[in-house]
């Protein structure tokens, strides 16, 4: 199943093209197991759209590849 390559929906976006192929760092931080690798590309996306925005996600990422949409009521 192709997986579109950016939602604004969600509140965690990959950015693919900052992505490292088989990092996990963003997926192992996620205390909520939201964050998935997918097998044909080797990037991460966002599988479960539940997110408690505590962002070690996006601290973690090398690369700077993920982004943490948080809600205007929560900054």
């Amino acid at each position: 199943m192709p997986l579109a390559p950016q939602r604004a929906d969600v509140p965690v976006t990959i950015d693919e093209s900052k992505c490292i192929d088989g990092c996990t760092l963003c997926v192992d931080m996620c205390p909520l197991d939201s964050l998935a690798i997918d097998e044909g590309t080797g990037k991460a996306y966002m599988h479960v759209d539940e997110c408690w925005y505590c962002g070690p996600c996006a601290a973690r990422c090398p690369t700077g590849a993920v982004t943490v949409n948080m809600p205007y009521l929560l900054r």
